[in-house]
């Protein structure tokens, strides 16, 4: 078939395929960078837009579709031109949209962009075939390319064919595409993938009359409005997010909590668009904090120097933005309400804190420890796998948790408070508090006492944190224990009598040989609890779990629906210990339904009863007529 054949196959070529979905979407060619509406330049043709050569296979050459996003203050568009022969050369420079509102960053087949009904839109691209352009709506009007390259459309302007042979290295095409003036939504496709055929002529794969290429290089789907949204801040394309940490500025609302350590600065991440996606205009960017933190902005993902003011104001669009926030004094926590607003509207609010050094501190979770010991256990605290015997927790000022790493300052005991009881005081350093999270167990530091071999208790145990700087802090007093190993127990019911639907608790306290509360830090072995008529709930403690608070374990029962009385069994001797003081607990306990308990023999009774009286009362009657007699 000759070139001038096909362009006459090509030009009467009704769009009935096009309306019969021949514009379904393929898989998705590399995409490229793309600049929104309104840059200073467009994107260059000459980065990875061609792809292949001329070949005999077709759709393997795949291009890209760009639009150009240049700022145009003229009253028309300028169509793509200006090719070096031999390459795409800088078809791109001088193409200018009109009307165009937003473009997305993509270039492949899944762009999107906005424009004003009428407006236009400059195409271009860079191919190393022919290329046929199709639109489902407004008008085209091809160009770019070697001199000789030339252009066939049909009836409506809706498609346009190159039936030139286009260089190996590449040819710029380019199409000015006039949008309806209807608003509703559009397509805008290029397609490629001819093939030089034996007689030198570029075809594609099928013979039927008008049918496209293989490949599909672009589509853009593209929104017609009859006026511009933009210009102005929109919540839904915007983001303003506070980050304990700097960082790249990621797109999200979602922002960090909790409290930064002393020192540590907090970060706001700032990226202002319109409705389009598209930057601002020039503006008053205005930052301002409560309870005199300091600002300080710049840009995205960088460190700004530390700021001096709680006000600060910047000109600018507020896109891709950082926000430093700071400590008034250093040292001294601070809560502050930081507020953004561009050109008088308000973008964002975030509250954050910062914490202060380490002003107090608190013992807690106290254990008995072992005699002759000094190693503690982590099934004494709860959700903990640190071995101890207390916690430390370590505030500043307002209380805000401070994590206590070691390069922060050291623990110890206030060496005057201990005695012959509880000799020393020990922290680990892979026990330190690492987190200031008050739900967090790591945001307490384990210590260990160690005991002699006497029972008994060491009143007033103070325990000191000296800072890097010799700032010292130090506990209030706290009483520490000594204790042996359980040898007896005994156990209990919260009542003596339930009704069914109660919930129950069963209290076993454990003591050792001399009478003391036994020490929380040597396991239990394991035990046998048997309790009729009623469904065990939860525990706090389990077959090797050490006593808790009180030396004592906790087991709660919701209580049946089979009245009675019952006794439980209760058997802790299965160690060395309790079994040489061995004593089965059996506490007692009475059930009852709820409703009428009365039984057969307390009617009966009643009945008796009733008869007596009924006798007595005839008796009295009797002799009181015989007297009137």
């Amino acid at each position: 078939m000759s070139t001038k054949t096909l362009r006459k196959r090509l030009a009467i070529t009704a769009t009935s395929a096009l309306l019969a979905g021949v514009l379904s979407v393929i898989s998705t060619p590399a995409s490229q960078a793309h600049e929104a509406a309104g840059s200073t330049s467009n994107t260059a043709t000459s980065v990875g837009n061609v792809s292949g050569t001329n070949t005999t296979t077709p759709g393997s050459v795949v291009g890209s579709l760009f639009v150009a996003t240049k700022s145009n203050t003229g009253a028309a568009a300028v169509a793509p031109g200006g090719v070096v022969a031999g390459g795409c050369g800088t078809i791109d420079d001088n193409a200018l949209s009109k009307g165009l509102l937003y473009k997305d960053s993509s270039s492949g087949i899944a762009q999107s962009a906005t424009v004003l009904a009428g407006g236009v839109l400059a195409l271009y691209g860079c191919s190393s075939t022919a290329v046929a352009w199709v639109v489902t709506g407004g008008s085209l009007v091809a160009s770019g390319g070697a001199a000789a390259q030339s252009y066939s459309y049909n009836s409506t302007n809706t498609r346009a064919w190159s039936a030139d042979i286009t260089t190996a290295a590449g040819t710029g095409v380019g199409a000015l595409w006039t949008a309806p003036t209807t608003v509703g939504t559009y397509t805008v496709s290029l397609y490629t993938g001819y093939y030089t055929n034996t007689s030198g002529i570029e075809v594609i794969s099928t013979s039927a009359l008008g049918a496209l290429p293989t490949v599909l290089s672009g589509n853009i789907t593209v929104s017609v409005v009859a006026a511009s949204s933009g210009g102005s801040y929109d919540s839904t394309n915007s983001y303003c997010n506070a980050s304990r940490t700097v960082t790249a500025n990621v797109a999200t609302n979602v922002d960090d909590s909790g409290a930064n350590a002393n020192g540590v600065d907090w970060t706001i991440n700032l990226n202002v668009k319109d409705a389009y996606n598209a930057t601002l205009p020039t503006g008053a960017v205005v930052v301002t904090a409560t309870n005199g933190a300091l600002l300080a902005i710049g840009a995205g993902g960088s460190t700004p120097v530390a700021g001096t003011a709680s006000t600060i104001t910047e000109s600018g669009t507020g896109t891709n933005r950082t926000i430093r926030v700071s400590q008034k004094t250093a040292g001294a926590p601070i809560t502050t309400t930081v507020t953004v607003t561009y050109n008088g509207t308000n973008i964002c609010t975030k509250t954050v804190s910062i914490a202060g050094q380490v002003a107090a501190l608190t013992v807690s979770n106290v254990a008995i420890q072992d005699l002759s010991a000094s190693a503690g256990n982590a099934n004494w605290f709860a959700g903990e796998t640190r071995a101890g015997t207390f916690y430390v927790v370590a505030t500043d000022s307002v209380g805000n948790r401070i994590a206590t790493p070691s390069t922060l300052g050291t623990y110890a005991a206030v060496d005057s408070t201990l005695g012959l009881i509880v000799p020393t005081i020990t922290f680990d350093s892979a026990s330190l508090a690492t987190s200031t999270s008050s739900t967090s167990v790591s945001s307490a530091t384990v210590g260990r006492h160690t005991c002699n071999a006497t029972a008994g208790t060491e009143k007033g145990v103070k325990v000191k944190f000296t800072l890097a700087n010799g700032t010292v802090i130090t506990s209030s007093g706290t009483d520490l224990s000594c204790a042996d190993d359980a040898a007896t127990y005994t156990a209990s019911f919260d009542k003596a009598k339930y009704i069914s639907g109660d919930v129950a608790t069963l209290t076993i306290t454990f003591k050792d040989a001399k009478g003391n509360l036994a020490n929380n830090v040597v396991a239990l072995a394991a035990s046998t609890i048997v309790v009729p008529g009623m469904t065990l709930v939860s525990t706090t403690g389990v077959a090797t779990a050490v006593p808790k608070a009180g030396s004592k374990l906790e087991y709660t029962y919701t209580v049946g629906q089979t009245a009675g009385k019952y006794a439980a069994v209760v058997d802790f001797g299965s160690t060395t210990t309790l079994a040489t003081y061995r004593a089965i607990q059996n506490p007692s306990y009475e059930i009852s339904t709820g409703g009428d308990t009365t039984t057969n023999a307390d009617v009966l009774k009643s009945i008796v009863a009733l008869i007596a009286s009924i006798n007595k009362q005839i008796a009295a009657l009797q002799k009181l007529i015989l007297k009137r007699r």
